[in-house]
């Protein structure tokens, strides 16, 4: 089990201690002293090696199989001896265009933290030397644990946000370009970064009710998390509301450029439509001509005068002039 352990302390008054080995023994300790907690985090823990932490904390049987399997959606379930919180960090590779999410499980409970974390996206590693330089915010126990990683997970998504609207003002300008707009790869391209931005919110979105529960704006009391730390959910909240909004956005907007491309498109293939009538008009008379004196008639007008091909030649310019003059007067050529 010791592989999977990131990290383990126990905090009191703010400040990181040691303490013993054992986490049953380490829990009794931080429950003694009143104003103490554990914070275990580990990664990606089998059954086997959750099952040691799932026995000394009693956590819900539901919340562990959640934690161990991974593929939640954000939530806040409320157990009886704990507190289960599931967020979804998310990182974004510009130069693939790929939005990636993985998850961070959240226990708190009386006297304890236990985080386990799935994938390689947002270390706690950070939040917790954070943490670690502000014993203010430790002191408010493991609802502090809870604040940090909730606020660094949202910050992220402001980040995220803020690249995602770069990439698409330059998407946005290949599209209205006179020549990127026309490529046969822009609508698949668009189509790929709106699933991105469908990735994206599916990280974002569902994060915003367990938020709101968790700074009271829902009502109801939430246990483990008192009523002087709900301000600081509130905050997060708040952020997290300016992601979904500015998310939103993005969505429209890449919806907008699809259709706008497609009408380009839709355009374009009129405009050719119409150039190839306009030539084939223009083929067409003399074709008609040609056909009419290439018949093997003995009768036919002005056959055996002298200028008579000259003039018919002549008039074949004429009418093609005309012809072109028009149809570029009404926009065909």
């Amino acid at each position: 089990m010791h592989s999977v352990i990131v990290d383990c302390a126990i905090y009191r008054d703010g400040r990181r201690t040691q303490g013993p080995a054992d986490l049953s023994d380490a829990l009794a300790e931080c429950r003694r002293a009143g104003e103490a907690f554990v914070w275990i985090g580990l990664y990606e823990p089998t059954e086997d090696e959750f099952g040691q932490v799932t026995e000394e904390f009693a956590l819900h049987p539901l919340a562990v199989e959640d934690a161990l399997k991974a593929h939640q959606r954000p939530k806040l379930e409320v157990y009886d001896d704990s507190l289960f919180v599931v967020l979804k960090p998310v990182e974004y590779e510009p130069d693939n265009d790929i939005v990636s999410a993985g998850e961070v499980m959240v226990f708190i409970g009386d006297s304890f933290v236990v985080t386990v974390r799935h994938g390689e996206q947002a270390p706690l590693a950070a939040v917790r030397r954070r943490l670690e330089a502000e014993p203010e915010m430790l002191r408010h126990g493991p609802a502090a644990v809870l604040y940090a990683i909730a606020d660094a997970v949202v910050d992220h998504y402001v980040d995220v946000a803020g690249e995602l609207g770069t990439d698409l003002e330059e998407l946005e300008t290949e599209v209205f370009s006179p020549v990127g707009g026309g490529s046969r790869h822009t609508a698949s391209g668009i189509y790929a970064f709106k699933r991105q931005i469908l990735e994206f919110r599916r990280a974002t979105v569902p994060l915003a009710q367990p938020l709101a529960r968790l700074g009271g704006d829902l009502g109801g009391r939430v246990p483990f998390v008192p009523d002087k730390a709900r301000p600081f959910f509130r905050d997060v909240n708040d952020h997290l509301t300016r992601v979904n909004e500015s998310v939103e956005g993005l969505d429209r907007l890449v919806s907008d450029i699809l259709s706008a491309h497609l009408a380009q498109m839709s355009v374009r293939q009129n405009d050719d439509v119409r150039k190839i009538s306009a030539w084939a008009a223009m083929a067409a008379v003399p074709t008609m001509v040609a056909g009419i004196y290439g018949m093997n008639f003995d009768h036919m007008p002005e056959l055996h005068w002298v200028w008579a091909y000259p003039t018919l030649i002549g008039a074949l310019v004429v009418l093609e002039f005309l012809l072109h003059r028009l149809f570029k007067r009404r926009g065909w050529l």
